[in-house]
């Protein structure tokens, strides 16, 4: 039983005590600082595209909205804004991701040096 208490013990110590980062942390961190803006664009657009999609569909075939040639054409309409977003949204991630590489390189690439050395 003293046993569990000192291995609990230990365990909230270790919680509560400061914590050094290493330059692998950083070097990771800084990369996700990197990648995490292209990825939440990407994500978004690409939801919002196909949510616009969608809706184009359910007016191009009658499931909602009135039943009429405009419903239809309408829906078209929407539906091609939608397929334009999800074609447009790779390469918008990699420019994102390009810009932001190119704004973190010269600090990732000498945080990686120090971390090989």
């Amino acid at each position: 039983m003293e046993n569990l208490d000192k291995i609990y013990a230990e365990s909230v110590a270790k919680e509560y005590s400061p914590k050094n980062d290493s330059k692998v942390v950083a070097l990771r961190k800084l990369d996700n600082k990197v990648k995490l803006p292209a990825t939440i664009f990407t994500y978004t657009l690409g939801i919002v595209s196909a949510l616009v999609l969608g809706v184009g569909m359910c007016l191009a075939m009658d499931v909602i909205g009135p039943k009429s040639i405009v419903s239809l054409v309408v829906g078209i309409v929407i539906g091609l804004v939608g397929i334009a977003g999800i074609c447009v949204n790779y390469p918008i991630y990699k420019v994102i991701l390009k810009k932001a590489k190119a704004k973190y390189a010269s600090d990732i690439i000498a945080l990686a040096k120090d971390i090989t050395d």
